[in-house]
């Protein structure tokens, strides 16, 4: 017969800050058609997709910008 103990550990969960943490990018996306731009680091960047989006179909008013940020789970207490 094995016995085993098992123990719980606390974590918080929080946006990764580490040196080595991922980017946070953006990446434009048009909602009538959900074709997407380019996923860059600068937010700012967006816009020029969504210009040249909507000079090829005008009649695509309606856009979203998709943010991928990394987050971790920090070890915690023992319990």
């Amino acid at each position: 017969m094995v016995t085993r103990k098992f123990r719980f550990r606390e974590h918080v969960i929080e946006p990764d800050q580490e040196p080595d943490a991922e980017a946070i990018t953006f990446t434009p996306q048009c909602a009538v058609c959900e074709a997407m731009g380019p996923t860059r680091e600068g937010a700012g960047e967006l816009t020029g997709w969504i210009v040249r989006h909507l000079g090829e179909h005008p009649e695509h008013l309606s856009y979203r910008e998709i943010i991928t940020r990394p987050y971790r789970a920090v070890p915690g207490a023992w319990r």
